[in-house]
């Protein structure tokens, strides 16, 4: 897949300086660049990622001293080799992913916890098929090594099927619609939009059979950077976290202006875009202190690792299950959380 490789912003606030500038603020320019520093995130277009949108499109980053170029992926599992190569400083990704990285040798430590999924990623299937029971035999199409995999194998194990029971298709979530579309695809494993789109195609065909509300908190959405990273710019990726806390903020104090933004970043309108939202939770920092806390409960790490870490073994992504405690670094919310 292409990747959008700039800052790709749909639309921009920030203000370009025209004309000369006097000689004795020319000599200041300088110290100001030196002053903010950027940082590059890779990231993919989703509703649970709306409060870094805000901060971006409000220029909400530079209160602390921070530039934050968005890099859109068409792909989500691109973004982790992006970070290893340099072309990123951090990424949006979800925690299975994280697990993935870890088992393989790679030190990639969760900053923060970002939203959990509440029906935003979704298994769609023709209404002929009522059930998971009914993927026996199917085309079911996903992407691999990504969120709709991990949904689809939590979803077949929960109801007694494997992979092998199923006629796995190799696509991205973007290509599931038209794929279902052209009547080629019975069931398609993908997130929002994408999920809105097949429901609102014509003759009403297509219905959900299995979401993320199914499994809460097993889909969580995290802030992700390399342990190399984290010791070289620390100071950086609290200011990142408290921007996402500051689109957080404005998002429930001007609910119209931010839902307007995030629909002209999602391509949608302010309405569809709530709609959209509403298949996330965002996790406020009060809240963040229990990902990182060792509990059985899938809003912990720990619990959602063990199901997640299992299901990755079996489906033979990983061949061990790594310690959890080696996925992240919970340094930064224990600090802004005092």
């Amino acid at each position: 897949m292409t990747t959008m490789l700039s800052s790709c912003k749909p639309f921009s606030l920030r203000k370009t300086l025209l004309g000369a500038c006097l000689a004795s603020a020319a000599a200041l320019l300088p110290l100001t660049a030196q002053a903010i520093e950027t940082m590059k995130i890779g990231t993919v277009v989703w509703a649970g990622y709306a409060p870094f949108y805000v901060a971006d499109q409000l220029d909400l980053y530079k209160a602390h001293d921070l530039k934050v170029e968005l890099q859109f992926f068409n792909d989500p599992a691109l973004i982790p080799s992006a970070m290893v190569g340099g072309a990123l400083d951090g990424g949006m990704l979800t925690y299975d992913q994280v697990i993935g990285s870890v088992a393989k040798g790679l030190k990639h430590r969760v900053v923060m916890p970002i939203d959990f999924s509440n029906g935003g990623d979704a298994i769609v299937a023709d209404k002929s098929i009522t059930s998971v029971a009914g993927f026996k035999g199917q085309k079911v199409g996903f992407n691999p090594l990504s969120p709709s995999d991990f949904l689809l194998a939590y979803a077949l194990k929960s109801n007694g099927l494997s992979d092998k029971d199923i006629i796995p298709v190799n696509m991205t979530p973007e290509a599931i619609p038209g794929a279902m579309a052209s009547g080629s695809l019975p069931v398609g494993v993908t997130y929002e939009p994408n999920v809105s789109q097949i429901l609102g195609m014509p003759g009403d065909k297509f219905h959900v059979v299995y979401s993320s509300k199914d499994a809460p908190g097993l889909i969580t959405d995290v802030l992700v950077f390399d342990e190399a990273v984290i010791a070289r710019q620390p100071a950086q990726i609290k200011a990142l976290i408290q921007g996402y806390l500051d689109g957080l903020a404005y998002m429930q104090s001007h609910p119209d202006e931010a839902a307007a933004i995030i629909g002209k970043v999602l391509g949608v309108s302010a309405a569809e875009a709530r709609e959209q939202m509403s298949g996330v939770y965002n996790i406020p920092l009060a809240e963040m202190g229990a990902n990182f806390t060792e509990s059985t409960a899938t809003s912990s790490f720990y619990g959602s690792g063990a199901v997640i870490g299992q299901l990755l073994k079996d489906n033979g992504q990983i061949t061990t299950v790594p310690d959890f405690a080696q996925t992240f670094d919970a340094s930064f919310v224990e600090t802004l959380a005092k």
